[in-house]
Parts: C-alpha cells; sequence; structure tokens
C-alpha cells in the first residue's frame, strides 16, 4: 500500500508569461514534487481551479477579462480550503482590503524571489 501523500497543486493565474515563468521556475527549485498549473486569465484560472482541485494559487488582479479579485472569489467559493495569494502592482487600498476580506494574501509586483518567498510561507502555514 502506498502511504506518500499526493503532490500539492499550484494554479498560476497571471497573463504575464514572464511572471508565470519566474513564480514556476521558483517553486519548482523550492518544491520539485508540486504540480503547476498555468492560466493567461481570470475566466481560464476559474476552469483549471474547478477541474484540478489546486491547494494553492497565485493570482494577478489586472487582466484582460475578469479581474483576478472576481475570478479569486469565484474559485474560493467553490474551494474555501485554497490558500491564496494575490501577486499585484496595483497596491491601491482598495485592492488590499479586498485581498484581506477573502482570507487571502496580498504580494505586490515585481514577482521576485522574495515574494515568492514570502507566498510559499504562507501556503505552507496552511492548517
Amino acid at each position: 500500500m502506498d502511504t506518500k501523500t499526493p503532490a500539492k497543486k499550484l494554479l498560476i493565474v497571471d497573463d504575464s508569461k514572464v511572471s508565470r515563468m519566474v513564480i514556476r521556475a521558483r517553486v519548482k527549485v523550492l518544491q520539485p514534487e508540486w504540480e503547476i498549473l498555468e492560466a493567461s486569465n481570470g475566466d481560464e484560472g476559474i476552469v483549471l481551479a474547478l477541474e484540478h482541485q489546486p491547494d494553492f494559487c497565485t493570482m494577478d488582479i489586472n487582466m484582460p477579462g475578469i479581474l483576478g479579485t472576481d475570478a479569486a472569489e469565484h474559485i474560493l467559493q467553490k474551494i474555501p480550503s485554497l490558500r491564496l495569494v494575490i501577486f499585484s502592482a496595483n497596491i491601491q487600498e482598495t485592492f488590499q482590503e479586498r485581498t484581506a476580506s477573502m482570507g487571502a494574501l496580498f504580494v505586490a509586483k515585481p514577482v521576485t524571489e522574495k515574494s515568492i518567498a514570502e507566498a510559499l510561507r504562507y501556503f505552507m502555514d496552511a492548517k
């Protein structure tokens, strides 16, 4: 009988391919066993989240189509156990407050090794 715990899943939602690549590369170094999914907009992120039920998600706010905060709320309604980090260059207080009200962590862009480490600490602090 295999008692190995299943690999964690991370969904990266960002319209910037560079941001997705940086997050993926850094997470793979620190958590090589994780499965990583990518979406380039909020609508695609919702579909992937509902299909794959990730444990963790990073979400940009300003993307074509649905805002990342709207997509995040939709996903969290369906997967309340998901740990979510909002990465955004949009540091308006209203977005930070909305992120906090969802129980998520807000991290200002640019995406860096330090900001990804902050997100990973938040993910790993999950109950």
